[in-house]
């Protein structure tokens, strides 16, 4: 069930903008709480998995998921996807492989919503 990443863009500012209504200063503020909120629903996710809970897991990547869908990020929107439905099924032996691929996601896309953020 682990999707393979494809190289793509963070984020897709235009699609972003046009999510939002073309209110750039909304887009810049939900940058900054998305940079506060993701960290904390990693850390949730890593958690699950250790603990091997599967509705932790389908929850915080579900919310995860959410979160990134503001600004068109699809590699890592996927990535979330792909561990919601690994918590869904209950059967996680491909959740810590997911879980490499969403923090590689995260790591691009996170220097592309600071420059957001700072405008």
């Amino acid at each position: 069930m682990v999707i393979q990443m494809v190289d793509r863009q963070p984020l897709n500012m235009a699609e972003a903008l046009q999510r939002i209504g073309g209110d750039e200063d909304l887009l810049r503020e939900i940058a900054g709480l998305c940079l506060e909120e993701y960290p904390k629903l990693l850390g949730e996710i890593r958690a699950a998995i250790s603990a091997r809970n599967a509705k932790d897991l389908e929850h915080a990547a579900h919310t995860l998921k959410g979160v990134v869908s503001n600004f068109a990020a699809e590699t890592t929107r996927q990535v979330a996807f792909t561990l919601e439905l690994i918590g869904r099924s209950g059967d996680l032996k491909d959740a810590g492989t997911a879980l490499g691929e969403l923090e590689k996601a995260l790591r691009a896309l996170h220097p592309e919503l600071e420059k957001l953020a700072r405008g």
